[in-house]
């Protein structure tokens, strides 16, 4: 019953005050992410950023006396979160930035809800497929399909790569939220605050042993680093807080607005910052992409 009164509930001044400025944080990853790959190996850049937000959010956790986990159980369970949820999506959208725009990768990222009502049809015996559901995941699909091109599918090469790892990222991402429901009994600082550490201890073994940063780090400017640790701190780990704190107060369905909004913020960045510029392509995927997100979320309809 609580779940469907967040479902319905409309938003105040601050939650949407506190959504746009996800969406900012989010958005932003992009560029500071295509900022530090051309420095930093990407495997690398995704341990930093995971290590960093899990050292941030112990602290906030310490000062907030929450408790972790005592099992190995939910420990373990948290381990396959982290996976999911940061080291698998980081490392793709990372490694993917080094052959694509930042601008790009925002708009292809933003198919997380296509792969989740997919995955939720097949996976679980909830929210089953509706026809503007069916609708909005084709024309969703269509718009993947003019954002990549027929040309890069044609040539293979390292463009079409770079588009696939992000688009393997966000059904990575679409796996957390579904898995990411049997720890409900944990407050949501304490479940992303381990699934951080989880992540980091998986994720820095993996850089340190495939990339040996230690041997770059003398040729690694400021500007780089800067961007890894805002990534860190900024970007996932102020950025879980905000998201939490609005998933509890707003619920998740308005959550998914900033699904709609983190694009703008990397496309921006992308065009004023890096000189990224918009195809016909982009611009008309976009727009079929954000179709099919519309129709999904229902909302919309709903109120016509």
């Amino acid at each position: 019953m609580k779940s469907e009164r967040l479902r319905n509930k409309q938003m105040t001044y601050r939650e949407w005050a506190l959504i746009g400025l996800l969406s900012i944080l989010w958005g932003s990853s992009f560029f500071f992410m295509k900022t530090a790959v051309a420095e930093i190996p990407p495997l690398t850049i995704m341990a930093a950023r995971i290590s960093i937000a899990a050292v941030f959010l112990l602290i906030v956790s310490a000062v907030s006396r929450r408790k972790l986990p005592h099992t190995w159980k939910d420990w373990g369970e948290f381990l396959i979160m982290g996976m999911l949820s940061n080291v698998i999506p980081f490392s793709l959208i990372i490694w993917g930035l080094q052959y694509i725009d930042s601008s790009l990768g925002s708009l292809l990222n933003a198919t997380t809800p296509v792969f989740s009502v997919i995955l939720v049809s097949i996976l679980t015996k909830e929210d089953q497929f509706t026809p503007n559901r069916i609708i909005g995941v084709i024309t969703g699909w269509f718009g993947v399909a003019v954002l990549i091109g027929l040309g890069a599918i044609l040539h293979m090469d390292g463009h079409i790569g770079g588009q696939f790892a992000v688009l393997g990222a966000s059904c990575s991402y679409a796996l957390a939220a579904i898995y990411g429901r049997r720890f409900k009994k944990f407050s949501p600082l304490t479940s992303a605050t381990v699934m951080l550490v989880c992540g980091s201890a998986a994720a820095v073994p993996a850089a340190l042993i495939f990339e040996q940063p230690w041997v770059l780090i003398s040729d690694i400017s400021f500007t780089a680093i800067g961007a890894a640790v805002i990534l860190g701190v900024v970007c996932t780990g102020t950025a879980y807080l905000i998201y939490y704190r609005v998933l509890a107060t707003a619920g998740p369905t308005n959550v998914l607005l900033v699904t709609f909004l983190v694009p703008v913020t990397a496309v921006f960045l992308g065009i004023l910052v890096l000189g990224e510029s918009l195809t016909f392509n982009t611009i008309a995927g976009a727009v079929l992409l954000f179709a099919g997100l519309i129709l999904i979320d229902g909302r919309v309809l709903k109120k016509s």
